[in-house]
This record gives structure tokens, sequence and C-alpha cells, in this order.
């Protein structure tokens, strides 16, 4: 394999469109995301009323709401390597680099489109303010980049269990811990007050941790997927 920029490039996004290709086939991961969060949202709404709500239950709502959905689907990019035989071949004909790229492209577009179809049923089931939109998009966004970068090497680790949905959560609660504490009080800012300047803190964290979490996993996803 090419070791050049162009090389990884290029193979990094042939495994991405592979994946694409085989969710638009199966939609396996979109389906389960998208029933969880629904139901989840149109449950709690019901159960705690429209309006009303202090901003930070809307906050740790919103982001309960996108981890258990993001559990459900973001594990299926090497699950399903594994359940149809095709990891070996994977192995053998890329390097672990682009794989990993790859990967790591596919969930992050697979929770972004699960994010554009979460946030406008989340505003209107909750009646959520939405005077900080742009604001609440950018955390939203870095959330996103946060949740991806953090389980998309562990989705690699546990793909050959037997029980993979259980110890996937298990392993990305401690990872994602952190990740969630900032991401609800970053909302809880922005639902209250809507400004940015509000969570210069929690962005400056959010940018580390997404930074910090791409490029440990891209330096240690070599060892696993090797193993």
């Amino acid at each position: 394999m090419p070791k050049s920029s162009s090389g990884l490039v290029s193979k990094s996004l042939a495994v991405f469109a592979k994946d694409v290709r085989l969710e638009l086939r199966t939609r396996y991961a979109l389906n389960a995301i998208l029933m969880f969060a629904v139901t989840t949202l149109a449950a709690v709404s019901f159960s705690v009323g429209q309006s009303g709500l202090p901003p930070k239950l809307l906050a740790a709502l919103f982001w309960i709401v996108m981890l258990f959905s993001a559990m459900s689907g973001l594990a299926q990019a090497f699950i399903r390597e594994e359940e149809v035989g095709t990891a070996l071949t994977l192995k053998l004909m890329a390097d672990p680099d682009p794989v990993y790229i790859g990967k790591l492209l596919f969930n992050f577009s697979l929770l972004t489109v699960m994010a554009a179809l979460i946030t406008p049923i989340f505003f209107i089931f909750t009646d959520a303010p939405a005077s900080g939109i742009a604001t609440f998009i950018l955390v939203l966004a870095l959330g996103v980049i946060g949740l991806c970068s953090a389980t998309t090497l562990v989705a690699a680790i546990i793909a050959k269990a037997s029980v993979k949905g259980a110890l996937f959560a298990v392993l990305s609660f401690p990872i994602l811990m952190p990740l969630l504490l900032v991401l609800v009080s970053a909302t809880e800012k922005v639902l209250d007050s809507g400004a940015i300047g509000d969570i210069a803190t929690e962005v400056q964290f959010l940018v580390a941790y997404g930074v910090v979490m791409v490029t440990g996993s891209f330096l240690l996803f070599k060892f696993v997927w090797q193993e």
C-alpha cells in the first residue's frame, strides 16, 4: 500500500465508501439509532411534560439520548466485519491506518445524520429554547466528534467478543464520562443564556478531548487491529 498522504486518503475513502454502501443496503445501524432515539424522546417528553423543564434537565436528557442511541449503532462498523467474515480480507488488503480513518469517518457520518434528525425532534418534543441555536450546534458538533473519536477504537476492541453490545457500553462509559459531563454543562449554559462566551472553557475542553482521542486511537489502532 502507498505510504504517501494521497494513498492514505484514497484507501481511507475506499473503506468509508464500502461501509456507506453496506449501510445503505441494510440500514441496520441507522434504523437502530433512530428508533431508539425517537422512542426515548417521545416517552420522556410525554412523561415529564413538554414545557417548563429546566435547562439542566433538558441538557442531560438530550445527551443521554444521544449517548445511548450512539451505543446502539456505532459498534456496527467493526462488528459487521466479523459477522460477515470480511475482517481478515480487510486486514490483508489495507493497512491499519486507512481502516481506522475510514471507520472513523463512517461513524462520524452516521452520528451526524442521527444528530441532524434528533435535534429538531428534541426541540419540538421538549419545547426547549432555541435562541442560542448556533452555539448549540457548535457544542453538538464537538460532542459528535468526541463520541466518535472515543468509541471507534473501543468498537474494534470488542468486535470479537461474544457479548458485544454490553461490553461496548461498559468499556465506553469510563472514557465518555468526562465528555458527557462537559457536554451537559455546556448545553445547559447554551439553553439558559445562548451566549458563546459563557462556554469558552467547555469548548476548549471539547476540542482538546477530540484531538487527544483521535490521535491516541490512531496510534493504538494498529495493535488492536493486528491482534
